[in-house]
């Protein structure tokens, strides 16, 4: 996600939207909270910024996490609760773009939260935040929708990035883990090619413009940002990725991505 961090005396002196040269009708408007100069063509404004529900059997954390982000202007905490049970409830009730979750909770797993958010809320994002860092927990929360994996003990100051990162279409891991699974990453290609043989050919049940989507994906850009690129569009890109997950039987970016990656197809 491209934005840009002023100081204090910086945003002061600024105004409160800015168009920058060579913009076509994009307008930057200036936070206080933090000094932030954000694309209004991004999700998180004033008028709407971010909803979050937050599901931790950790009161204290949960309250601490809420005391952070109320900090961002760009970010609204809506509800929060303990256990998997009120988790459910509050999936049910509230409307978010974003649920925080634990993958211990008082009453069962944070994976079977994740799968009751797939049925009931299929359209809000979530981001596991744990102590778990293991690899085989990560893989699962991202098979299971997850679009960000947090770790707690290097959550802080984080916290609020990673939720506008992911409610803008891109995906947020502690970057200790990313590197972990960067690292391992080519050792499981050679496997699965090794096993598999021959390619299947997948590519050749994507479009072309499905294609240059999922490269664009890959490198990180937003729905927004592809949107621009291409001209056309955020929710014309975000139909062409459901249908790129349609078809390669994927259910999240980073499993796209994957898929991709392992195949070939970037």
């Amino acid at each position: 996600m491209n934005f840009f961090k002023l100081g204090a005396k910086s945003v002061a002196d600024a105004s409160k939207s800015v168009e920058p040269e060579g913009a076509k009708g994009g307008i930057f408007d200036v936070f206080h909270s933090p000094p932030t100069i954000w694309p209004s063509f991004l999700v998180g404004q004033r008028g709407s910024p971010v909803r979050v529900a937050m599901v931790d059997a950790d009161l204290h954390f949960l309250n601490v996490l809420q005391q952070d982000l109320s900090q961002d202007e760009r970010i609204q905490v809506v509800g929060k609760a303990q256990g998997l049970k009120d988790g459910k409830r509050l999936c049910r009730s509230l409307e978010f773009d974003v649920l925080l979750l634990d993958v211990n909770l008082a009453d069962g797993s944070g994976f079977q939260l994740l799968s009751y958010l797939q049925l009931h809320r299929p359209t809000s994002q979530s981001i596991v935040i744990t102590a778990m860092d293991e690899d085989e927990n990560v893989i699962k929360a991202l098979e299971m929708g997850a679009a960000g994996y947090l770790v707690k003990h290097s959550w802080f100051g984080n916290a609020a990035q990673a939720i506008l990162q992911v409610a803008n279409g891109g995906a947020a891991i502690a970057p200790h883990v990313a590197k972990r699974l960067i690292r391992n990453f080519d050792a499981r290609i050679s496997s699965l090619r090794g096993h598999l043989g021959e390619r299947p050919k997948l590519s050749e049940r994507l479009s072309d413009r499905e294609k240059d989507i999922l490269r664009m994906v890959a490198a990180g850009y937003t729905s927004a940002e592809i949107g621009k690129r291409l001209e056309i569009s955020g929710l014309t890109v975000n139909t062409h990725v459901k249908n790129i997950y349609r078809k390669l039987q994927v259910r999240s970016r980073a499993q796209a991505v994957n898929h991709a990656s392992i195949f070939g197809m970037l």
